[in-house]
């Protein structure tokens, strides 16, 4: 599934490891795109980083959940 848990049970490990995976999209975009128009990145930003950013959040960060 690919959720990182730790023996205590700490999530920076899991937030870590998805922002080195959102930072490599990033500069995998910047190297292979020539085309930079704010439209493109705006459409490869929410098709490519962002879900890296935003898997499994909803289990890291339970404020998401709390219901009021």
């Amino acid at each position: 599934m690919g959720v990182i848990i730790t023996g205590d049970l700490k999530w920076e490990k899991q937030c870590s490891e998805a922002v080195k995976k959102a930072n490599r999209m990033l500069g995998m975009i910047k190297r292979n795109f020539v085309d930079r128009s704010k439209e493109k990145i705006i459409s490869l930003y929410k098709s490519l980083v962002r879900p890296n950013l935003e898997y499994c959040c909803q289990i890291w960060s339970p404020l998401c959940n709390r219901r009021i």
